[in-house]
């Protein structure tokens, strides 16, 4: 069964609204329906989109993914710089996770060039725009062939 889950944290839920000079003018709905779409090209039985706002929800959602779930993809906003409990949870599930963003944290403000996630991932993929979640799901199926 090779089912994906994509993850999305804080603020995610905006796109579209939120800052489009930075995060582009898709929504979070038109981002989901694009990357299922792909999903499925590439050979994912199912893929499931998951947005959040609250750490707890997001962890919980990571714990259920390692009974049902071939590999995470995760874009965890804000928390990606500070969230421990999510860096733990990713570190305790056996399955592949790949952290994405939309923007170049990189080339952003100075908080956002550490990720506490990073080195429980299997990669990072930055600065693509909607397409950030395309390439973690074409490293994700290449991955598990």
């Amino acid at each position: 069964m090779k089912n994906v889950l994509i993850i999305n944290g804080p603020n995610l839920n905006l796109l579209g609204e939120r800052e489009p000079g930075i995060y582009g003018s898709d929504t979070y709905e038109s981002v989901c329906r694009e990357a299922v779409i792909k999903a499925k090209e590439l050979g994912f039985s199912d893929c499931e989109c998951f947005q959040s706002n609250h750490e707890g929800g997001i962890i919980d959602k990571i714990h259920a993914a390692r009974l049902d779930k071939c590999g995470i993809i995760i874009n965890a906003g804000a928390l990606t710089h500070y969230s421990y409990a999510l860096r733990d949870a990713i570190a305790a599930v056996k399955i592949p996770v790949i952290e994405v963003h939309i923007s170049n944290v990189h080339t952003r403000e100075e908080f956002r060039h550490h990720s506490v996630i990073s080195p429980v991932c299997r990669g990072v993929i930055c600065g693509f725009g909607k397409y950030s979640y395309t390439l973690g799901l074409q490293a994700l199926a290449d991955m598990l062939g």
